[in-house]
């Protein structure tokens, strides 16, 4: 039986300061292919770290995810607790996105038209000749 892997982007938080993205990719390709590991550090005005978290796009089944989520959200690891959820869409790829969406329904668009102006054309020539 073929199992259908999806594309995840998955938001990691809770991480402590010292976790390495070998150790993400560890963890999270017990449960489908781990493609990128992104890990983000926010600091405080003084340059302290006070926030760790990543992103992680891994190639998973949904049963796979489901269980990866419930095995592993909200339990502690290297220092931190962790909190795993469906990373939410950038704005940048959200922007892409609808940018190519607007020209793909305006080129349909622009075809529809073409096709409609050259059946009026048709028409017309045919009743010029009737």
């Amino acid at each position: 039986m073929k199992v259908n892997r999806e594309m995840k982007r998955l938001y990691v938080g809770g991480l402590s300061q010292n976790i390495s993205e070998a150790d993400l990719q560890n963890q999270f390709s017990r449960f489908g292919e781990v493609l990128d590991v992104e890990i983000i550090t926010r600091k405080d005005d003084q340059g302290n770290p006070q926030k760790v978290f990543a992103y992680i796009n891994i190639s998973v089944a949904e049963a796979d995810l489901k269980k990866c989520m419930s095995v592993l959200n909200k339990t502690k690891w290297k220092g931190g607790t962790l909190q795993i959820q469906l990373a939410k869409e950038n704005f940048l790829h959200r922007m892409v996105i609808q940018r190519i969406s607007q020209r793909t329904s305006s080129s349909v668009l622009t075809v529809n038209v073409k096709q409609r102006r050259h059946r009026l054309r048709s028409r017309a020539i045919q009743e010029r000749k009737g």
